[in-house]
Parts: C-alpha cells; structure tokens; sequence
C-alpha cells in the first residue's frame, strides 16, 4: 500500500480525560437479541445487597465476534508475559435488574 493510501485511511482518535480516568467493573453481564450485544459493566461491594451497571455497551454481533478474539489475543499475550491468569470460583449471585413489568 503506498504512504499516501495508508495516511488516508488512518483514524484520529481522541480520549477525553474523564473518560480516559476509566470505570472500574468486577462484574459484567452480557445480553443479546439478533442485532446486537449489550455488554453491561457493574461494580459490586462485597456484601452490599444493591450495585449499579456503570457502563453499557452495545455492540452488532460482528463487532461483538471481532470483540471476543481481540480480548482473546489480549489475553493470551498477558499471560505468555506474566504467567496464567488465576480463575477463582465465586458463590452464584442472584441478579434483579430494576422492577419488573406486569402485563
């Protein structure tokens, strides 16, 4: 590809400070429907009886697909440098997301 196609077809991206600070989540649920992946980002107190989703993310389940093997790879590679990431059993949490609707 020459220099000039290649300059083209980069893109600027831009991270605000506040959003650049991040969103701390040690809890993630994962919904679908036929047209997209909604990724809800939740950070849980230990023992506390309520949390609150932090962050959504939707995405179209081929950007979910391209999501899944990038984090894969991102894996993989932090492993291979710092040894195997320890997967440690935690107790079945009971989830209520909101009031229930009545038809």
């Amino acid at each position: 590809m020459a220099e000039k196609e290649q300059q083209q077809k980069q893109i600027n991206i831009e991270l605000d400070e506040q959003t650049a600070e991040g969103i701390y989540s040690n809890l993630a649920i994962i919904n679908h429907s036929v047209s997209e992946f909604v990724l809800d980002f939740i950070s849980m107190m230990p023992g506390a009886p309520k949390a609150k989703v932090k962050s959504r993310i939707i995405l179209t389940p081929q950007h979910a697909k391209k999501f899944l093997k990038a984090l894969g790879d991102n894996v993989n590679r932090f492993e291979k440098a710092h040894g195997p990431i320890k997967d440690y059993d935690q107790p079945s949490i009971p989830l209520n997301f909101g009031p229930t609707g009545e038809a």
